[in-house]
């Protein structure tokens, strides 16, 4: 079931983007971003795949840590709660793949019934992801939450906002490949947060909860290989994978 909807005293966004650790054992590892996505009951961690795995980089974490509030009034509590990333040798998460290749995204199924009783969170469904792009102007408003190298308000366990232009034309895959473009400072530890837009008519008791419409997951900085790194600038563009790939990812097995 659904956290009881209870007054918190903050956007209902900032309750949606959980910081994400990566543990191998007990060692910490590195900071990420994620966020909720609940499809017919079943509660989702969103992240960049490069977050659960990473070969090339040798980022091989078993465990990921998130964390939760345990008080709607009071932010300040909180809680860290462990998803391992394995059961007998199986990867838990699922990941997608198109006819371009590997997609930057991963889901893990998360056992809500081992939160804490009182664990305060919103999450995103179906209902919010923006399919309908002709609806959203090329200068719209967007924003990605989350970690930018770890920084948040470590008081009250909150992330951070950061504003965005949509910098390529949404519904076209750029270069091919499945996501657009942003423009957006953004920094490690980002990876695998949201990217939304103000919902300006929530149309169901879901959007009501969270009025925001789930655009993309923020995956990476891009640049150009052939970039004069002392006399240009680098281009400060990002890549977020289209949201809807979450419905694949997510669907009955």
């Amino acid at each position: 079931m659904r956290p009881a909807n209870r007054t918190v005293p903050v956007d209902p966004l900032f309750l949606a983007a959980p910081q994400v650790s990566t543990y191998l054992g007990e060692f910490a590892l590195t900071n990420a971003s994620g966020f909720f996505f609940e499809r017919e009951n079943r509660l989702y961690l969103v992240t960049s795949r490069h977050v659960v795995i990473d070969e090339a980089s040798d980022h091989l974490p078993d465990r990921l840590v998130i964390e939760l509030h345990l008080d709607a009034t009071n932010l300040t509590k909180s809680t860290g709660f462990s998803v391992p990333l394995y059961r007998d040798g199986q990867a838990l998460w699922h990941q997608g793949r198109d006819s371009a290749g590997e997609i930057d995204v991963a889901v893990i199924e998360l056992e809500r019934a081992a939160f804490p009783p009182s664990a305060v969170y919103r999450a995103f469904t179906p209902a919010h992801i923006q399919t309908a792009f002709t609806a959203v102007p090329a200068d719209a408003s967007l924003m990605v939450v989350g970690f930018p190298l770890g920084f948040h308000d470590v008081v009250h366990h909150l992330p951070v906002v950061r504003l965005a232009a949509i910098a390529s034309p949404l519904g076209i895959r750029f270069q091919g490949q499945g996501y657009f473009l942003t423009d957006a400072r953004t920094h490690r530890g980002i990876s695998g947060a949201a990217v939304v837009m103000r919902d300006p008519a929530p149309t169901s008791p879901a959007t009501e909860a969270l009025p925001w419409r789930l655009l993309g997951v923020h995956s990476s900085r891009m640049d150009m290989g052939n970039r004069d790194l002392v006399l240009d600038e680098s281009l400060g563009l990002n890549c977020a994978w289209y949201a809807d790939i979450l419905l694949t990812l997510t669907e009955a097995s």
